[in-house]
C-alpha cells in the first residue's frame, strides 16, 4: 500500500529560527493516489502575534487562535498520522523547517526520522516546467486544477489543492501503475492470440493525411516555444545539430 500525506502549514512569518511558529496544520491522505477522506486539520495558539504580512496571507488573527491547542498538546497526534507516510510539500524547506523546530522545543527528533520520504512538489515543477512561474495558483492555472475558491491561504485547502497538482504532474507514473495492475501475463497473451481469427492486412491501403500549412506553422510555433522554455536543449534540436 502507497501511503502518501499532502501537507500544508501557516506560520506567524517566515523564519522558524527567529522564534516563528505554525498556526495551522493541513493534510490531506492518499492511499493508491486516491483521496481516502482520512485528512488532519489543526490550528494552534502560537503564543505570539502574525507578522502583518503573513496575517494578509492567512487571515488567522491571535483573538481567533487564542483558545486553540498549542503545537505541543497534539505533537504525538501529528507523529501517529504521518507516521511512515511520504510526504508531499510544495516548497518542502519551509514547512519541514518550521516543523522540525517544533519538534526540537518538544525534545522530539526531526520530521524524517518518523516518515518515509519528503517530495517537494516546487523542485518536480521546476524540472517539469523551466523558466515559468511554479506557484501553487500558477500550477492550478497550468494544470487546469480549480482554485477558484482560494481567495486567502489555508492550510487544508492548499493541501487539497496540491493534491491534485501532484495527481496531474505524476499522471505518467499513474498510467504505469494501472498498466502494471491490469498488464495480462505472457501466457493469457498467447492464449488470447491463438483464440482470435486472424485478418490479412497486406492488402489494405493506409490512407496518409498530411499536414497543411497553418498546421505545419502551428507545430512550429509551438515547437519554437518548448526550445526557448529548455533555452534550445530540446531532443530534437540536440539530434538535429549532431545530424549536421
Amino acid at each position: 500500500m502507497s501511503r502518501l500525506i499532502v501537507l500544508d502549514t501557516e506560520t506567524t512569518g517566515l523564519s522558524a529560527v527567529d522564534g516563528d511558529r505554525i498556526v495551522e496544520l493541513g493534510c490531506v491522505e492518499l492511499v493508491n493516489r486516491k483521496l481516502t477522506g482520512n485528512n488532519l486539520h489543526l490550528y494552534f495558539n502560537p503564543e505570539r502575534d502574525s507578522h502583518e504580512e503573513a496575517l494578509r496571507v492567512h487571515g488567522l488573527t491571535t483573538e481567533f487562535l487564542r483558545d486553540k491547542p498549542k503545537f505541543a498538546e497534539k505533537a504525538q497526534d501529528i507523529l501517529a498520522y504521518l507516521q511512515d507516510a511520504e510526504l508531499i510539500i510544495h516548497n518542502a524547506p519551509f514547512d519541514v523547517g518550521f516543523l522540525n523546530k517544533e519538534f526540537d522545543r518538544l525534545g522530539l527528533k526531526p520530521l524524517k526520522s518518523y516518515v518515509s520520504a519528503v517530495t517537494d512538489t516546487l523542485a518536480m515543477a521546476k524540472e517539469l516546467f523551466p523558466g515559468k512561474r511554479n506557484s501553487l495558483d500558477a500550477l492550478c492555472d497550468r494544470l487546469e486544477v480549480d482554485n477558484s475558491g482560494r481567495t486567502l491561504h489555508g492550510a487544508l485547502l492548499d493541501a487539497e489543492l496540491l493534491a491534485d497538482v501532484y495527481i496531474n504532474m505524476t499522471r505518467g507514473q499513474d498510467a504505469l501503475l494501472i498498466m502494471e495492475d491490469e498488464a495480462p501475463s505472457a501466457s493469457q497473451v498467447n492464449t488470447e492470440l491463438g483464440s482470435q481469427q486472424r485478418v490479412d492486412l497486406s492488402r489494405i491501403a493506409l490512407q496518409v493525411l498530411r499536414a497543411n500549412e497553418q498546421e505545419l506553422a502551428s507545430h512550429e510555433a509551438v515547437l519554437a516555444e518548448l526550445d526557448k522554455s529548455s533555452d534550445g536543449k530540446t531532443i530534437w534540436r540536440t539530434a538535429e545539430q549532431a545530424a549536421a
